[in-house]
């Protein structure tokens, strides 16, 4: 048995051919991706963004109710690790830089063998202690990635004038390496994971001749987290980068698609192709994540699988699926039963005739806005308590102590997924949400897919705050979640 997983980061569906975009942006390779595939029409994400991401792909289980942004805990079952254990070769490489810093480093760990590639976004690697003249950047990038955009202006000098030596290109390169050297062996899982098209949206130059603009301002190409304020034109610019990164994508995986064809994988490999999140370009008046409702955007992303035991291709799927769902799959492909605490469902009854394997599912950052989507509908529940607390973290990972109130009740709690091991309590200093997240928001996608008319319906409203408070207990959420959701436990 064979396995890839090919993850990019930040690929919003909106702008894949596929997914129907109206964007313009030219995806020839996903398109082929889609004929040869399932594709899944409604997969939803669970913990964001990029690294409660990652826990909920080795873990198969929501985190966001427990923990924000940090390492595999000491408890978790690591669905790579899990397939080494019992005799399968994991491969990983991967571009994606939070692996190798404060708060990720040991993910990678998980797998048998793993390969770094360097340089994306501000990855301090290129040591120039004399400085660069930089080129001169809009200033309207600048103020919350100064220093990142001076680190991402020196690594860039390595590829300027090569493509082959752009990370995303080299993560694809390495991985294909692993392919060339290993196609024909048996019983391995490989990953290759690249942080794009997340910004900056550095595409080359070529294919951003493709997407032309009115632009002329200065090197303009790295959005800003928070309202759009720019003109037209900028905004016209950020989003032809945007897709130029996209094309850029899709070349890499055709690399891959067509290493599928010369080693005839497509006859016993697994092949699964998705992302950790969306992005928002613009829409709704913001730029990228984290501090706005978890619209779909963000929540609704694209997922494409090859099982060649169900030989299902071109062929669209319209069961709700979630990202913890992948590593059942995985495990459930290789013929291993999954672990008691993982909450995802193979997606083998999904891939063969579209039967269900869930009816609804929880998503969401930690400490904001909770959202549930249940059959037609998406529901986000916003704190019920002024200053959004009580909030804990429960982690035995602690990478820093920003956003920890030292003067809190430090206590220890066991949970089911924690096997027993009493797992520290940490307070977070609690603080009101921003003003996007105040308010309860209630959608039906089925008359509103754009989530563009907010349902007042008291009663809906009530039967979702049931069926939330359901899940989150049987996802083991703390008690304090509830009553900072103003949610009823329960029985």
């Amino acid at each position: 048995m064979k396995a890839i997983m090919v993850m990019f980061d930040s690929l919003n569906r909106h702008f894949l051919e596929p997914y129907g975009t109206r964007t313009g942006t030219r995806t020839p390779h996903f398109n082929q991706l889609a004929q040869r595939t399932v594709q899944f029409e409604r997969c939803f994400v669970g913990s964001l963004p990029c690294m409660p991401a990652r826990r909920e792909l080795h873990t198969g289980r929501y985190n966001f109710l427990h923990a924000p942004w940090g390492y595999l805990e000491p408890f978790d079952d690591s669905v790579p690790q899990i397939l080494s254990r019992a005799g399968i070769h994991t491969h990983l490489v991967s571009d994606h830089y939070h692996y190798w810093e404060n708060a990720g480093g040991n993910y990678h760990c998980h797998y048998r063998t793993w390969d770094a590639v360097r340089g994306q976004e501000g990855d301090p690697w290129i040591a120039l202690t004399g400085g660069l003249d930089t080129p001169r950047r809009n200033q309207r990038q600048l103020s919350p990635n100064l220093d990142l955009a001076e680190q991402d202006a020196i690594n860039r000098t390595l590829w300027n004038d090569n493509e082959e030596m752009r990370p995303m290109h080299r993560t694809f390169s390495k991985g294909l390496e692993f392919l060339d050297v290993n196609h024909a062996q048996d019983n391995w899982y490989l990953t290759i994971e690249t942080f794009d098209p997340h910004e900056p949206f550095d595409a080359p130059a070529r294919l951003k001749a493709e997407y032309p603009d009115s632009y002329e301002g200065p090197l303009f190409d790295w959005d800003n987290y928070g309202l759009v304020t720019e003109t037209p034109e900028e905004v016209a610019h950020l989003r032809a980068c945007y897709q130029a990164l996209v094309s850029y994508c899709d070349e890499q995986l055709g690399r891959v698609l067509a290493a599928m064809d010369r080693y005839q994988l497509w006859e016993d490999t697994l092949l699964i192709v998705c992302t950790d999140h969306g992005h928002f370009l613009s829409e709704r008046g913001f730029w990228a994540k984290n501090y706005m409702p978890v619209y779909n955007e963000l929540a609704h992303t694209p997922l494409f699988i090859w099982d060649p035991r169900s030989k299902q291709r071109g062929v669209q799927r319209q069961s709700l699926v979630q990202s913890i769902d992948i590593p059942a799959t995985l495990l459930d492909y290789f013929g291993i039963t999954r672990p008691s605490a993982m909450q995802g469902r193979s997606l083998v009854p999904v891939l063969r005739d579209d039967a269900p394997v869930r009816g609804s599912g929880l998503f969401g950052y930690f400490g904001q806005m909770t959202c549930l989507i249940d059959g037609d509908w998406v529901f986000m529940r916003a704190p019920k308590t002024p200053d959004n607390g009580p909030l804990n973290r429960y982690t035995w990972m602690l990478h820093d102590a920003g956003g920890v109130d030292v003067e809190g009740d430090f206590d220890f709690a066991v949970y089911p997924f924690s096997k027993g091991l009493p797992v520290p309590k940490i307070p977070v200093l609690a603080k009101p949400l921003n003003q996007y997240q105040q308010e309860d928001l209630l959608f039906n996608l089925r008359d509103d897919p754009g989530q563009q008319h907010p349902v007042e319906d008291e009663a809906m409203q009530q039967r979702m705050c049931a069926r939330m408070a359901q899940l989150m207990k049987e996802s083991d959420a703390p008690p304090e979640q509830f009553t900072r959701l103003g949610l009823a436990m329960p029985d």
